[in-house]
């Protein structure tokens, strides 16, 4: 029988190196255009969904 997790977090993308921390990758970006490259660019090579945190911070998810 084959199981998988759902819905697992992936990494982080943000400007704010105060807002985040945790076991999960995180990546920084010093302007919002370096956020959207980096996340869309790490969505694309996980294979995975962005969704905005709304604050300047990105979560790649994997659904």
């Amino acid at each position: 029988m084959k199981t998988t997790q759902a819905h697992t977090i992936l990494a982080i993308i943000t400007t704010d190196k105060e807002k985040v921390g945790g076991g999960i990758p995180i990546f920084y970006a010093n302007s919002f255009e370096e956020l959207e490259r980096k996340a869309l660019y790490l969505a694309r090579i996980l294979m995975a969904a962005i969704h905005s945190m709304g604050d300047g911070t990105y979560i790649i998810v994997k659904h």
